[in-house]
């Protein structure tokens, strides 16, 4: 069988664009598990990413747990930090926060995580995480104590993207952050991946149809939506298969 990685690449090569939704574990009801991915199996979504940048522990595990009654899609955790890590899931983006200075979010974590690791069956995706501006302060920025990258300065995000490549990282992941107020331009995205040759992800403010397509024209391979449909379920209503 491929790995979600490989079939990710395969996707691109085939002309296909992917959309993730993104759950919360600190912010979802559990009891509402059944209808939303009912919700996100009739979309166009082909991942379901779960995540935050503050879980509590066990939180994490329950969701998927939950989540996988509902729906054969890939599960891939998109943690905030290590606590977020379980086997039940069937892939973990391995997330260096390029953006940031902060060692812990560079390596720190990435090695406290490998005892736990070696545990699992995870597929580990090398992810290269930048964060960029969006008009408000992010989460990210408050746990990770790191600021995001100038929105303006478009050739200093290309080129800690592309380091990241070099770095050896399979996936680069561009955001905007969780609810951001703008999200991120088709100039940014469309000059990031010009000068990629592994997968871009983008996520953060993409709210509706209109902003979806403009990310994926601009050469987003995967976009990531998560309080869009969080805020509004008949969001789905747009994205039907």
């Amino acid at each position: 069988m491929n790995s979600i990685y490989q079939n990710i690449k395969k996707s691109i090569i085939n002309g296909e664009k992917l959309l993730a939704v993104l759950i919360d574990p600190d912010k979802f009801l559990h009891e509402n598990t059944n209808r939303f991915v009912q919700n996100i199996n009739k979309s166009i979504a082909t991942h379901i990413f779960v995540g935050g940048s503050t879980v509590e522990e066990t939180a994490t595990e329950q969701l998927v747990i939950e989540i996988k009654k509902y729906t054969h899609l890939p599960i891939v955790l998109f943690p905030g930090d290590v606590t977020q890590i379980t086997d039940k899931a069937d892939a973990i983006l391995f997330l260096s926060l390029l953006s940031g200075r902060n060692a812990d979010y560079l390596v720190g974590k990435h090695v406290e995580a490998v005892s736990k690791l070696r545990k699992t069956s995870l597929e580990v995706i090398s992810t290269g995480y930048i964060l960029v501006e969006n008009g408000k302060v992010t989460a990210i920025e408050k746990v990770t104590a790191t600021k995001p990258m100038p929105r303006e300065n478009i050739e200093n995000i290309k080129d800690t993207a592309k380091a990241g490549q070099l770095l050896g990282a399979k996936l680069i992941y561009l955001e905007a952050g969780s609810g951001a107020i703008n999200p991120l331009t088709e100039d940014i995205i469309s000059q990031v991946k010009k000068d990629l040759d592994i997968p871009l992800i983008v996520g953060g403010g993409i709210r509706n149809k209109s902003d979806l397509h403009k990310a994926y024209h601009a050469g987003a391979d995967l976009v990531v939506i998560g309080t869009a449909f969080e805020q509004d379920e008949l969001f789905f209503e747009e994205l039907k298969k």
